[in-house]
């Protein structure tokens, strides 16, 4: 549900008194489980910039008094450190916001069983090539330490958001010299296809942000929302049919993405709405995970539109994908004929463009100090 620039800081637990004691060896072990599910699905790598401490939040029910520690994940046995809570408003309200549409053509191999495992490892190599992409930002190649708002006036005290153009895509040199230089043999059953074009969001933090952070901010949420959206078709996939087996070729609709405010914060949390779906089943699961209650007409279901879709059998889909956001990503699973192909060679290949991005601010809610 987190954009890109956003990320889970960590865990609170709220407990009378009488379980005080053991509330802190109870986030200790919540804490690293945490961040070893999170790290299991993720695509991109962390960078040596990525802070690794997680924060763990008590709070006593009685007495109001708040515990807060901070535990270096990557460090298993990493001790306690004391940090200071504190609550402020407006922080993200400079945050600068990137958003773009990705035009995504993404093919997997897949066996006679189609796993997540199977997805997640097709898509590992196109997220390397995502990450390798260039970015542009308001014309200028966004892989330096200048500012994100250079040649702006900056106002702290102003509300309203910054905008700024953006354009990511992946050179055909920069594929075609990939494609020579690690192009495999692959005894498969059959491929996945993920094309459409994604509509894609990042915050970016108000320390004095780069445009390397813009770019890189945005890269994962690309990568992050087409991964999201794979995991969730299989998972549909495997309580509709009972298995991932003997999956007949043709084309599907992976969930759409779309937008809601978080309270008081004004950031954005995304959810993903299936054909079958409206926007009341947004707003409850909104309920569930935000504990708020969200109006239907607050959702943002408009970034990624409707697009009809027909059956696929064996061939590829003759329309162009177009570079706005009426359409949205869809899979197509094709099947192999074994009788006229006993080794099928696979090579695997991306073309990603995409179109104008723009910046913006936000506001936040908590700020710590370590």
């Amino acid at each position: 549900m987190l954009p890109g620039g956003l990320c889970i800081l960590g865990l609170f637990l709220v407990t009378p008194p009488e379980l005080s004691k053991d509330a802190q060896n109870a986030l200790k072990r919540l804490i690293f489980a945490m961040d070893k599910y999170i790290t299991k699905g993720r695509l991109w790598e962390l960078s040596e910039e990525d802070v690794t401490d997680q924060v763990t939040l008590h709070i006593c029910s009685k007495t109001k008094k708040t515990v807060c520690k901070t535990f270096d994940v990557k460090d298993p046995k990493s001790s306690a450190k004391p940090a200071d809570w504190k609550y402020q408003t407006g922080v993200s309200s400079s945050w600068p916001m990137v958003t773009c549409s990705v035009e995504v053509d993404v093919q997997i191999p897949v066996s006679s069983d189609i796993t997540d495992k199977c997805m997640k490892d097709g898509l590992r190599r196109w997220a390397k090539q995502i990450e390798a992409a260039y970015c542009l930002i308001n014309g200028r190649q966004a892989l330096d330490d200048s500012e994100l708002s250079s040649g702006q006036k900056k106002n702290p005290k102003a509300t309203h958001r910054q905008t700024l153009p953006a354009r990511i895509f992946v050179t055909d040199e920069q594929s075609e010299l990939d494609e020579r230089s690690s192009a495999l043999v692959q005894v498969c059953s059959g491929s996945m296809k993920v094309r459409g074009v994604v509509y894609c969001r990042a915050y970016i933090h108000n320390n004095k942000p780069k445009a390397r952070h813009a770019a890189q901010a945005i890269k994962r949420d690309i990568i992050n929302t087409v991964c999201s959206r794979v995991e969730m078709f299989l998972e549909d996939l495997l309580i509709n049919e009972g298995s991932h087996k003997g999956l007949c070729s043709g084309q599907q609709a992976l969930p759409r993405r779309v937008f809601a405010p978080m309270p008081i914060s004004g950031l954005s949390v995304c959810d993903y709405m299936f054909p079958d779906e409206s926007t009341a089943d947004v707003a409850e699961r909104l309920k569930e995970m935000l504990d708020c209650e969200t109006p239907e007409e607050n959702i943002d279901t408009g970034l990624e539109g409707n697009q009809l879709f027909s059956d696929v059998f064996g061939s590829e889909i003759t329309d162009s994908p177009s570079d706005d956001c009426s359409k949205h990503v869809f899979s197509e699973v094709q099947a192999e004929n074994p009788k006229t192909q006993k080794a099928p060679q696979y090579y695997a290949g991306v073309a990603v463009t995409a179109a104008i991005a723009l910046l913006a601010t936000a506001t936040s809610l908590l700020y710590f100090n370590g």
